[in-house]
């Protein structure tokens, strides 16, 4: 894995005009934050999966992992679920890749499984996460841990642990770079909205269909 590159505080800008809302050090810190909210709201890390969405939940569910093992002390299961065959979008984009789904040698019975992915959109990602971890087998309960949350929701789901709430512009995108797959770790907001924003990040986009 290649170090990732800070490229500036949140609030500057990138090389594509995007603004940055979340540079290496924020990423980290909300990392560490949904770390400890996740073991208050578990009381501990008994019983404890962590099931990352690819392509970059995959890597912050293992950054997850090593926050978690900071504080615990303890290893956390770590898997990845595909949700290819279960996205309600493959009659429009039929050729999409197939991932394949890791899981954990002890299994999901009975366990709290924390979905992890990198922006939560329209809820339709998640919803193929819940399809395709049924098929699984039958957690305890099942939450969800993002790194944004860019609203515009079109199902009703809601994150449990949040890194940051990003109200956004339709016409906007956020990009999630990570130095796992990107070379830097920043969150950046791009569009017409976010380049005439001057105040604190206050829209952005997602990745479709999220």
């Amino acid at each position: 894995m290649s170090p990732a590159r800070d490229r500036g505080p949140e609030g500057s800008t990138d090389e594509t005009g995007g603004r940055v809302v979340l540079a290496q050090a924020e990423i980290a810190r909300a990392l560490r934050r949904i770390a400890h909210e996740i073991l208050e709201g578990n009381k501990g890390s008994q019983d404890l999966v962590l099931m990352g969405i690819p392509t970059r939940g995959v890597p912050l569910a293992h950054r997850l992992a090593e926050a978690l093992r900071d504080v615990e002390g303890v290893d956390i299961p770590v898997g990845t679920l595909d949700i290819t065959m279960y996205r309600d979008d493959l009659r429009s984009q039929p050729t999409r890749a197939m991932e394949r789904s890791q899981v954990p040698a002890d299994g999901v019975d009975g366990k709290v499984v924390v979905l992890v992915d990198d922006v939560l959109y329209s809820g339709r990602t998640v919803r193929a996460a819940l399809d395709s971890l049924a098929d699984l087998g039958r957690p305890r309960a099942v939450r969800l841990a993002v790194l944004v949350d860019r609203g515009h929701r079109e199902l009703p789901i809601r994150a449990d642990y949040v890194g940051k709430n990003l109200p956004t512009a339709q016409a906007e995108r956020v990009s999630v770079r990570l130095a796992d797959t990107d070379g830097t770790d920043e969150v950046v907001i791009s569009g017409p909205a976010s380049r005439s924003a001057s105040g604190p990040a206050s829209a952005s986009a997602g990745e479709g269909g999220k």
